[in-house]
């Protein structure tokens, strides 16, 4: 009697995607002139779709020539805007192609936030300027905070942005000297002087560490050299190009044991990377997920491609400074929320420490651990060990410890021991 209930659901469940797909082709066939329009035309070599308009309420120009000489075209679907409402990110796949090299490459293509989030940072600088919702966004802009460092300016100082975003949450002058002077939309880079840049790109360079400062933290820790970031490309209008990557995290939570444990070890590097390095900035990741990664497919190597969310201590400010209890290791404390993706964290106490486990919490916890839990799924990257390795139980209590420790400082020395003991399955597997 209880087999006849699979099928009544399976057809259910078809019906309702039948209905859904109807739906979406009485809406294209309503919408058939505007909609081949877009499939024929190349809207990334349209001003107005870039909103370059907007400039310099925008993030940047640097790879303008190459969108309007229709070098950048967008993937098959990413052409149909009446797919948009479903790209409630607003991050699209394109194809680039440099006419001296030949050939084409995958690109993402990024707005830096959904469009209510752009409508209201429109509406926030018009009200700023004139006390009205709308208006002419280049009259605007110079009347607004974004265009206090215009002029004769000598240097980005932390007094006029600290707290504008995650990334100078406690920023430094030497941060804010790295951020000035490897700032990719100008043609005058190489310089920490704001007074190099013209007045229209400080605006720009202002707007985007306040709205998204994502594209600068690609630009000041390149992927060239060593960071795990994706490699930034440049931008035209509110339209940001990064290097393509791969398929996320994601999409690996049931791959192979052995291609598993690989990611796994090097999420764990990245962590004690973004922790301590010559550099002596630490780069704490406020939002760690499986979509926030992802994996080459040639060289399988794990790449972070949101970073909207980093927050950048500098470790030889505190040093200098000496708050209080600056020399105190501080442990992250464990959260078993009911939510995804959910971490504690104190962004005053991450900007007075020296030492911080919080990169080695986020992602042992929302990643690696039976903690880990990801669109209805639990149990981590590292969900169902082979039999002798879960016998063994080293791996378990690794993981438990370095989530959501027991003894005093237990998380650091659990994150150490894990990253050898992965690296030690890594190569065992090999």
């Amino acid at each position: 009697m209880w087999r006849l209930v699979p099928p009544k659901l399976g057809r259910l469940s078809r019906s309702l995607k039948l209905a859904a797909l109807g739906s979406l082709l009485v809406l294209m066939v309503l919408h058939s002139p505007s909609l081949l329009a877009s499939w024929q035309r190349n809207e990334l070599a349209d001003r107005r779709f870039l909103q370059l308009n907007k400039c310099p309420a925008c993030f940047g120009t640097s790879w303008c020539r190459r969108f309007l000489n229709g070098q950048v075209v967008f993937e098959a679907w990413g052409r149909l805007r009446l797919l948009d409402f479903l790209n409630v990110k607003n991050v699209y796949f394109a194809q680039y192609g440099e006419p001296r090299e030949g050939g084409r490459r995958r690109v993402v293509l990024k707005r830096l936030g959904s469009q209510r989030e752009l409508a209201q940072l429109d509406q926030s600088i018009c009200k700023r300027a004139t006390g009205r919702p709308r208006c002419d966004l280049l009259q605007a802009m110079p009347r607004t905070e974004f265009a206090r460092l215009n002029g004769d300016v000598r240097l980005l100082t932390p007094e006029a942005v600290e707290g504008w975003s995650d990334l100078v949450h406690c920023p430094s002058q030497r941060l804010l000297d790295r951020l000035v002077r490897r700032y990719a939309e100008t043609k005058d880079s190489g310089s920490f002087l704001l007074r190099n840049l013209k007045d229209s790109e400080r605006m720009q360079l202002l707007l985007t560490l306040a709205f998204n400062p994502e594209p600068l933290v690609l630009q000041s820790f390149p992927s060239d050299e060593g960071w795990p970031f994706a490699k930034y490309l440049g931008a035209c209008g509110r339209t940001v190009a990064v290097n393509y990557v791969g398929e996320e995290l994601w999409s690996y939570f049931n791959a192979p044991w052995e291609r598993r444990v690989d990611l796994a070890w090097q999420l764990m590097e990245i962590a004690e990377q973004l922790t301590n390095n010559d550099f002596e900035f630490a780069l704490y990741l406020l939002d760690v997920s499986f979509d926030n990664f992802a994996v080459g497919p040639r060289d399988g190597k794990v790449i972070i491609v949101d970073a909207e969310n980093v927050l950048v201590a500098d470790k030889r400010l505190i040093r200098q400074n000496k708050p209080e209890n600056w020399d105190v290791w501080y442990e992250s404390k464990f959260d078993d929320c009911d939510k995804e993706a959910c971490l504690s964290f104190s962004k005053e106490i991450l900007c007075a420490r020296v030492t911080v486990d919080h990169n080695y919490y986020a992602v042992c916890q929302n990643l690696l651990s039976r903690h880990a839990t990801w669109r209805g799924t639990s149990g981590g990257l590292l969900h169902d060990p082979p039999s002798e390795i879960a016998k063994d139980g080293r791996l378990e209590a690794l993981l438990n410890e370095c989530a959501n420790p027991k003894k005093r400082y237990g998380r650091f020395q659990a994150a150490k021991e894990l990253r050898e003991y992965l690296a030690q399955l890594s190569n065992n597997v090999r």
